[in-house]
């Protein structure tokens, strides 16, 4: 009896012209878009992704070869709804290879194939069964002399593997080559590493942070309140004035309050509109008790007895105008204040938007800079992700519950594009909590904070599912300091100005940068402010400790081992110029100093990041605070003596420690210092005075102590 052999269920059917383009199993999403067959022109792939900030991607068959359409499509059909073999993925090195991929990967390797279908065209290719091994190597060696980067290599290269691994799956396989660097391995093909995705992104500067965080902050613990009782006054007057009954006694309030003010040429109420200046009906609807609709009755009639010639109640000459320059004021209270007065008089109608707006916009720079999320981390969350601590928990912090989205994997260690719930929740402080309160009045119970639909006007309400697009939040922030900016300058505030960052816009996804070096050069401040911050290193980073690495903490040991190496780097400098150091822990910074080319051309990635890191020897600290740097030693280390932490809590300095290091640079900055203080106590009253010259009194014998015992790199020993 012959066995009959069991199905292959990695091989794939093939598909017709009415084929859905997705498997019903395998719709996740919520996209309006909903789903295309396989002869569509157009392939959203939404409805594969479950992230509420994922980008709405279409594959556009009108910009694929056309001689190369028909395998392609069938190529994206396969991968959209297959999956590798589990034999193949595990061949793969470093989990370089998942059976499926998230939709946005799908998308930029279909791209990668049309790249390659078009190439294949010019050089007289019209079949990808004549793309062999000899035909990639020359189209890898194609994008390498582009002058594409390594990441760009090493995705382009990835892609064709699928194209080709997926092409063994195919009911019609095209016979596309195994491309070379299946066997040899895909780094000759690649250019040398250098820093890429968040490591390469340019912290914000300092002058531009500091102004912009002071404005979200008292947009949302100032003005908020203002903002949304004006939101909801001017919701409960747009339905008013829809559903007010049109009676008599309301079509005359209408009359009696519009002819004698159009007569005497006085302002009416008026909103922008499109750049255009109108009548602000339902503001007018709702003062006077009448439908808006009776608003738009009188005002025609008023035109055209004006246009027939005919008067209202005296002769009137000239055309018809109408003096559009009133204010429309929401009946919504004003207690914000900006330098002891209110900051506004009132919040007019058609400002009500704008700055709902902002409000949101404000909220998402301060969850984004204050807790270190990534931009998509921050759009998951929903209502009721930080609820108040327990009383009897113990440790009294608030903690933000979400999902994770880049590195969210399923149990077969594909790309999960639901999220799975954070192990560890993000830690907030008091800005953060406040924050995600006026968000959670903004959106409905249970809703994401940044639902696109309950942020956006209701005129211009998304059909859309999820969140705010990164996109928008881009303009949204360009607007959002224009707007701030506009608003210091009308109050003189010229030292609160938000100034052009050096390095392009601010854009969503440098908060977390920031916050990095911030945290790693700027000890005992946030930016320019004085907000709870000097232990926000142990709150941020050290609640991620017990699920090992990931998260902020990576980007925390990047940004620390820069700070580092510009430090050892600026030591040498000072040693070969002939500087001195003094203090305990001098002889040891001599030798870091003279070991500096540890760092010298190491591509700072969190793995290099950790190496350097676990050599103590090469570790040294600035602390422009205290005017010192740090040689840190658990062991004889005051800022901590519970024993657990392996780097320095600078904001605990004491200028005892063993581990003090200090310059000459350090010392002259001690004696400016003492300077200042001492001019300042001579104009302070008594005890102050006394307080401000003790402690210039002090500074200055550091200095001195400095200048007593510094040694120099040639004379180590003295």
């Amino acid at each position: 009896m012959t066995a009959v052999a069991e199905p292959d269920p990695y091989l794939l059917p093939l598909p017709g012209p009415e084929t859905p383009v997705i498997r019903d199993d395998l719709i996740v999403g919520a996209s309006h878009r909903g789903n295309a067959r396989f002869s569509d022109p157009r392939w959203p792939l939404d409805l594969l992704s479950g992230n509420p900030s994922g980008a709405r991607t279409s594959i556009l068959w009108t910009k694929c070869p056309a001689v190369f359409e028909s395998e392609l499509r069938l190529a994206a059909w396969n991968m959209i709804n297959g999956q590798l073999r589990p034999s193949f993925v595990k061949r793969k090195q470093r989990g370089a290879m998942r059976q499926r991929v998230s939709a946005g990967h799908l998308y930029g390797t279909v791209l990668t194939w049309m790249d390659l279908a078009s190439w294949l065209a010019t050089q007289g290719i019209s079949t990808l069964a004549a793309c062999n091994p000899d035909v990639l190597d020359a189209y890898a060696r194609h994008l390498a002399d582009s002058g594409a980067s390594r990441g760009k290599l090493e995705k382009a290269t990835a892609a064709m593997t699928r194209l080709w691994a997926f092409d063994q799956l195919s009911a019609r396989p095209c016979g596309i080559g195994r491309p070379r660097w299946e066997d040899i391995g895909v780094d000759d093909y690649l250019p040398a590493a250098t820093p890429g995705g968040e490591n390469a992104t340019e912290p914000l500067a300092e002058a531009t942070m500091g102004p912009l965080l002071l404005w979200a902050m008292r947009v949302v613990d100032d003005f908020a309140d203002d903002i949304l009782a004006a939101s909801a006054e001017y919701r409960r007057l747009m339905a008013a004035a829809a559903s007010t009954p049109a009676t008599p006694q309301g079509l005359q309030a209408v009359w009696d309050f519009l002819v004698p003010r159009v007569e005497a040429g006085l302002p009416l109420p008026a909103i922008a509109m499109s750049g255009t200046m109108r009548v602000a009906r339902h503001y007018i609807a709702d003062s006077v008790g009448a439908q808006v609709r009776q608003v738009d009755q009188v005002l025609e009639t008023l035109l055209q007895k004006r246009q027939r010639g005919k008067t209202m109640r005296r002769p009137k000459r000239g055309p018809f105008t109408l003096n559009l320059t009133g204010r429309c004021p929401l009946d919504a209270p004003i207690r914000g204040r900006i330098s002891g007065q209110p900051w506004r008089p009132a919040i007019d109608i058609d400002e009500a938007h704008t700055l709902l707006r902002h409000l949101g916009t404000a909220a998402f720079i301060v969850v984004s800079y204050l807790t270190g999320m990534r931009p998509g981390e921050v759009l998951g969350l929903r209502t009721g992700c930080c609820p108040d601590p327990d009383p009897d928990a113990g440790s009294g912090h608030h903690l933000i519950r979400g999902n994770e989205y880049k590195a969210a994997l399923d149990e077969d260690g594909n790309h999960l594009s639901t999220g799975i719930e954070r192990g560890v929740p993000w830690v907030a402080i008091t800005p953060v909590v406040n924050a995600i309160r006026v968000l959670e009045r903004i959106v409905p119970h249970g809703a994401l904070l940044f639902d696109a639909a309950a942020h956006s006007s209701s005129e211009l309400r998304s059909p859309a599912a999820g969140a705010i697009r990164n996109s928008t939040l881009h303009d949204r922030i360009e607007s959002f300091v224009a707007w701030a900016n506009e608003f210091a300058a009308a109050h003189a505030l010229d030292h609160e100005v938000i100034p052009l960052d050096p390095h392009g816009p601010i854009g969503t996804r440098r908060f977390r940068r920031t916050l990095a070096w911030h945290i790693a050069r700027r000890p005992g401040g946030l930016v320019a402010l004085a907000v709870q911050y000097g232990h926000l290193r142990t709150a941020v980073s050290g609640a991620y400790a017990s699920r090992g690495r990931g998260g902020i903490d990576d980007l925390l040991d990047v940004e620390t081992i820069r700070a580092v190496a510009d430090t050892v780097a600026d030591l040498g400098e000072h040693l070969q110029a002939g500087g001195g150091v003094s203090g305990p822990a001098a002889r040891h910074a001599i030798k870091t100093a003279v070991s500096g080319p540890a760092f010298a051309g190491a591509i700072i990635n969190a793995t290099t990041a950790r190496r350097l890191a676990a050599n103590q020897d090469i570790m040294l600290y600035e602390n422009p605070n205290a005017f010192l740097l740090c040689r840190f030693r658990r062991e004889q280390a005051l800022c901590q003596r519970d024993g657990i932490s392996d780097a320095p809590r600078l904001d605990q300095c004491r200028p005892e420690c063993g581990n003090v290091v200090r310059t000459d640079h350090h010392a002259s900055q001690l004696q400016k210092r003492a300077d200042l203080l001492e001019l300042r106590g001579a104009h302070a009253p008594g005890p102050i005075g006394d307080r401000l010259r003790g402690n210039a009194a002090k500074l200055r014998s550091f200095a001195e102590h400095h200048d007593h015992t510094r040694i120099t790199l040639q004379e180590p020993a003295q």
